[in-house]
C-alpha cells in the first residue's frame, strides 16, 4: 500500500468560526464567524499547504461559493496546494467541463482535482435547473464522465445517450496531467458509477468495520480496475486524549437544541443514503456519540454531508488512522473548527507522528534549517 495522503477543507460553505453552528448548513452566523473572503481562505490554503496536506477540498452547492471561481483565485495567494474541485455534471456540460479542466490545469501548473457531486437533494438541483430524479442523475453522470474521460485522452467524441449528446467534440487544450477524479455514493447507482470512473472512492466517517465493507463493495464492483479509497471525516486532536474530547464537549454544548431539531428535520428529507447513514450514526441526541473508540458523531447534529470526527491525543488519533489504512483508506480529506487552526494541530502533532511510523512525507521539498544557536559547535 502506497504512502498515505492527506487533504484539507475550505470553508467556502458559510464561513468558519470556532463552533460548529458558526454558519452554513441552514444555521446562522455567530459572533466568532469568520467570512469566506479571499484573505481568510488564503490563509487557510497556505496553512494546509505548509504544514503538508496535499490539496483542500472546495464543496458545492447553492449555499456555498463557487468552488471554480473560489480555488481558482485562492491558486493565486498560495504555491504547490492542489484543489479538490467540487462540481455537479448536471449544471456543467461535459465539453466545457473537460476544457475548464485544461485551464485550470494549465493555468496553476498541474493543481486540479476533481470531486463529482451529482446532487442528493432534488429541491437544490431544481435550483439549478436539473428536473432529473436522483436515478436519472447517476445516469447522466456515467454518461458525462464517459465523454470527459474521452476528450482527456485527446479524442473526437461523438457520443448519444440516454441524457447527453455532443458532435465533433475535440479540446484544443488536453489538462496535463489529467486529474484525479474523487466520487462518492452509498446507493446501488452511485456505487456503479464509481466503479466505473472514480479514481478515488471516498466515503464519509463510518466505523472501521462498516468502511471496510464499502471497500470491499467498491472493490468487487470494479472488477479488478484500480481504485484509491479515500475517508472524508473532522479531526479534533490536542496533546492529551483529555484536552481533545474537553474540545469535543465545548463544540458539544455550543449546539442548540432547537438547530438540532431543526437542522435534523432537513437533514431527514434528503435523498442521500450517505446523509441517513450519518444521521443514523448521532441519532438526533446529544447522548452516546462516541460509537467507535475515538470516533465521535457530534459535528452531524446540525451539519449536512460529513458528520464525524476523529478525536483523541494526536498518537490516538494517528493510531485510528492506520486503523483505517488496515481496512483499505489511504486518503484523508480533514477539517476541523476553526479551518485555520485545525490545519496546525493535526500539521504538527498529527502528521510528524504518521512520519515516524513511515506512513506519511511531506510533499513538498525539506529546506535545511540553520542553527538554532549560532556557534554552538
Amino acid at each position: 500500500m502506497s504512502a498515505l495522503q492527506f487533504h484539507w477543507f475550505l470553508p467556502t460553505n458559510g464561513g468558519d468560526g470556532r463552533q460548529v453552528v458558526d454558519g452554513g448548513h441552514g444555521v446562522g452566523a455567530g459572533a466568532s464567524s469568520r467570512p469566506a473572503s479571499v484573505s481568510y481562505l488564503g490563509q487557510v490554503a497556505r496553512a494546509a499547504e505548509d504544514n503538508g496536506f496535499a490539496a483542500a477540498l472546495t464543496p458545492t452547492g447553492a449555499w456555498c461559493e463557487d468552488a471554480w471561481v473560489s480555488t481558482a483565485m485562492l491558486s493565486q495567494v498560495s504555491a504547490r496546494l492542489k484543489f479538490l474541485v467540487a462540481f455537479r455534471p448536471g449544471v456543467v456540460s461535459p465539453f466545457l467541463a473537460a476544457q475548464m479542466a485544461g485551464t485550470f490545469q494549465h493555468l496553476t501548473g498541474g493543481r486540479l482535482l476533481l470531486n463529482v457531486v451529482t446532487g442528493g437533494e432534488s429541491h437544490e438541483q431544481r435550483m439549478y435547473g436539473d428536473f432529473e430524479d436522483k436515478e436519472a442523475r447517476y445516469e447522466r453522470c456515467g454518461e458525462f464522465l464517459h465523454i470527459v474521460r474521452r476528450l482527456w485522452a485527446g479524442e473526437t467524441v461523438d457520443f448519444e445517450g440516454k441524457h447527453l449528446r455532443v458532435e465533433g467534440a475535440r479540446l484544443a487544450q488536453v489538462p496535463d496531467p489529467v486529474p484525479d477524479v474523487y466520487f462518492g455514493g452509498s446507493s446501488p447507482a452511485a456505487g456503479r458509477v464509481a466503479a466505473e470512473h472514480a479514481d478515488v472512492y471516498l466515503t464519509w466517517g463510518e466505523p472501521p468495520a462498516a468502511v471496510a465493507e464499502k471497500v470491499a463493495w467498491i472493490k468487487e464492483l470494479a472488477g479488478g480496475r484500480a481504485i484509491r479509497f479515500g475517508l472524508r471525516v473532522h479531526v479534533i486532536n490536542r496533546d492529551t486524549s483529555a484536552e481533545a474530547w474537553a474540545e469535543a464537549d465545548r463544540l458539544l454544548a455550543g449546539i442548540g437544541e432547537d438547530d438540532i431539531a431543526r437542522v435534523q428535520a432537513g437533514l431527514r428529507r434528503s435523498e442521500s443514503e450517505g446523509q441517513r447513514r450519518m444521521l443514523d450514526l448521532n441519532g438526533g441526541s446529544k447522548s452516546g456519540l462516541e460509537i467507535h473508540p475515538g470516533l465521535w458523531a457530534g459535528i452531524g447534529l446540525v451539519r449536512g454531508g460529513a458528520g464525524t470526527a476523529l478525536v483523541g491525543s494526536h498518537t490516538e488519533v494517528a493510531d485510528l488512522i492506520e486503523e483505517y489504512r488496515r481496512v483499505g483508506i489511504e486518503e484523508f480529506v480533514l477539517s476541523a473548527y476553526p479551518h485555520l487552526e485545525g490545519a496546525y494541530w493535526f500539521g504538527e502533532g498529527v502528521l510528524p507522528e504518521l512520519e515516524r511510523r513511515g506512513l506519511w512525507s511531506h510533499p513538498a521539498p525539506p529546506r535545511a534549517r540553520a542553527a538554532a544557536v549560532p556557534f554552538a559547535n
